[in-house]
């Protein structure tokens, strides 16, 4: 990804930045539309991984819709020109004002998470004058096989409405004349890279689909989420992840009723390797046991490695074409312990002033940065005005 003519441009930048390398998200938002097209597969796309504006016009340029966690992306997606009509709502705790926005804006579908939600989206939507149109988000108890922060398929968990409910939910669905059922949602967790879940939520969803359809609830819509892992080792390698692979197991595994429409959520597959954080070796503090690195970008410009103890390749893109030679812990400067990108990572002998790429970092990056210890708000760069 990087070059010299590129690091040429990024030692005359005020550091940290993110860079966006906008082509090769092109190429990504091109793989999945060919393939998602070949099945007639509909893909929003989740905010929730790079709500950054220039990015999601790309990502509505190549024809997905949006998938939204929140009211204010609800309203990014329609700022940056998403139409209603493809803008899906989840989370397990909407509040009245995100609610009524989206029902004013007349969105394509809620994802509704608990029985308590069904009676709230019904009473607010009457007082509009409205009718909802709703998906029943539906624990389906599927292991993802991930980190237990981003697993959202199990019974513990606080996602979704349970099998056991489901008696419940035919029965409540009888006096809330205010909503119109048209479909199923299930979302498993998220950086799954072994397909085998996706294979077995294909079985439940077939299941429960089928539950449903003995029950007189023939869907039209059914949205299977997203969770689709990226290669955060070898970022160069596998820059594209292998949608054809993925789409098909839902083609060999899980059969659409007549007349069904089949979507995804994905996010982090989307915009993950397009993303870089960039940023200068402020000191280089070197120890009996340890060596460290300190950057001006901390946890407060990426937070993942502290809060899920994620791995993400570094590279001093100063010395691009010099070999490892020296182990250091690479750390950012916010006054806690855990600000730490990474631990005995080996580098070339590294000096102040060098610049360091944090790699793969498109997705639960920037949309995650914060303030604190009043820190600047994080900047970007873009590959096409660089």
């Amino acid at each position: 990804m990087f070059n010299t003519t590129l690091l040429d441009k990024f030692q005359k930048l005020e550091t940290p930045f993110y860079y966006y390398d906008l082509a090769l998200l092109e190429r990504t938002l091109s793989a999945i539309k060919k393939e998602a097209d070949t099945h007639h597969y509909h893909v929003h796309y989740a905010l929730k991984a790079n709500a950054n504006k220039e990015i999601l016009k790309l990502v509505k340029a190549y024809g997905l819709g949006a998938d939204c966690v929140s009211g204010n992306e609800v309203k990014r997606a329609v700022e940056c020109g998403f139409e209603s009509s493809n803008i899906v709502f989840a989370g397990v705790g909407k509040s009245d004002a995100e609610i009524n926005y989206a029902l004013e804006k007349e969105i394509f579908s809620f994802n509704v998470e608990s029985l308590q939600e069904l009676d709230v989206i019904n009473e607010l939507a009457g007082k509009l004058n409205k009718k909802a149109s709703i998906m029943l988000r539906i624990n389906p108890n599927v292991d993802a096989y991930t980190h237990k922060y981003i697993t959202t398929g199990l019974e513990e968990n606080k996602f979704g409405i349970n099998p056991y409910e489901f008696e419940t939910v035919i029965e409540k669905m009888k006096s809330l004349s205010n909503l119109k059922l048209i479909g199923l949602h299930f979302h498993i967790g998220s950086q799954i890279t072994d397909l085998k879940p996706f294979k077995n939520l294909c079985v439940r969803v077939t299941e429960i689909n089928q539950w449903f359809l003995n029950k007189g609830f023939d869907f039209e819509h059914i949205n299977v989420g997203g969770g689709l892992g990226v290669n955060y080792k070898e970022p160069d390698t596998e820059a594209i992840v292998d949608f054809t692979s993925y789409f098909k197991v839902f083609k060999d595994f899980f059969h659409l009723k007549p007349g069904q429409k089949l979507h995804f959520e994905l996010g982090r597959a989307v915009t993950a390797q397009c993303g870089s954080l960039v940023s200068r070796v402020l000191y280089i503090k070197n120890g009996i046991n340890t060596n460290f690195a300190i950057l001006d970008a901390g946890m407060t410009e990426l937070i993942r490695p502290a809060l899920y103890q994620a791995y993400h390749k570094i590279e001093n893109i100063s010395k691009l074409n010099i070999a490892a030679a020296t182990k250091y812990d690479v750390v950012g400067p916010i006054c806690e312990s855990s600000d730490c990108f990474g631990k005995a990572v080996d580098l070339p002998e590294t000096q102040r002033g060098d610049l360091i790429a944090i790699r793969t970092t498109g997705a639960y990056g920037e949309v995650m940065a914060s303030r604190y210890n009043l820190r600047d708000q994080v900047k970007v760069v873009y590959s096409d005005t660089v």
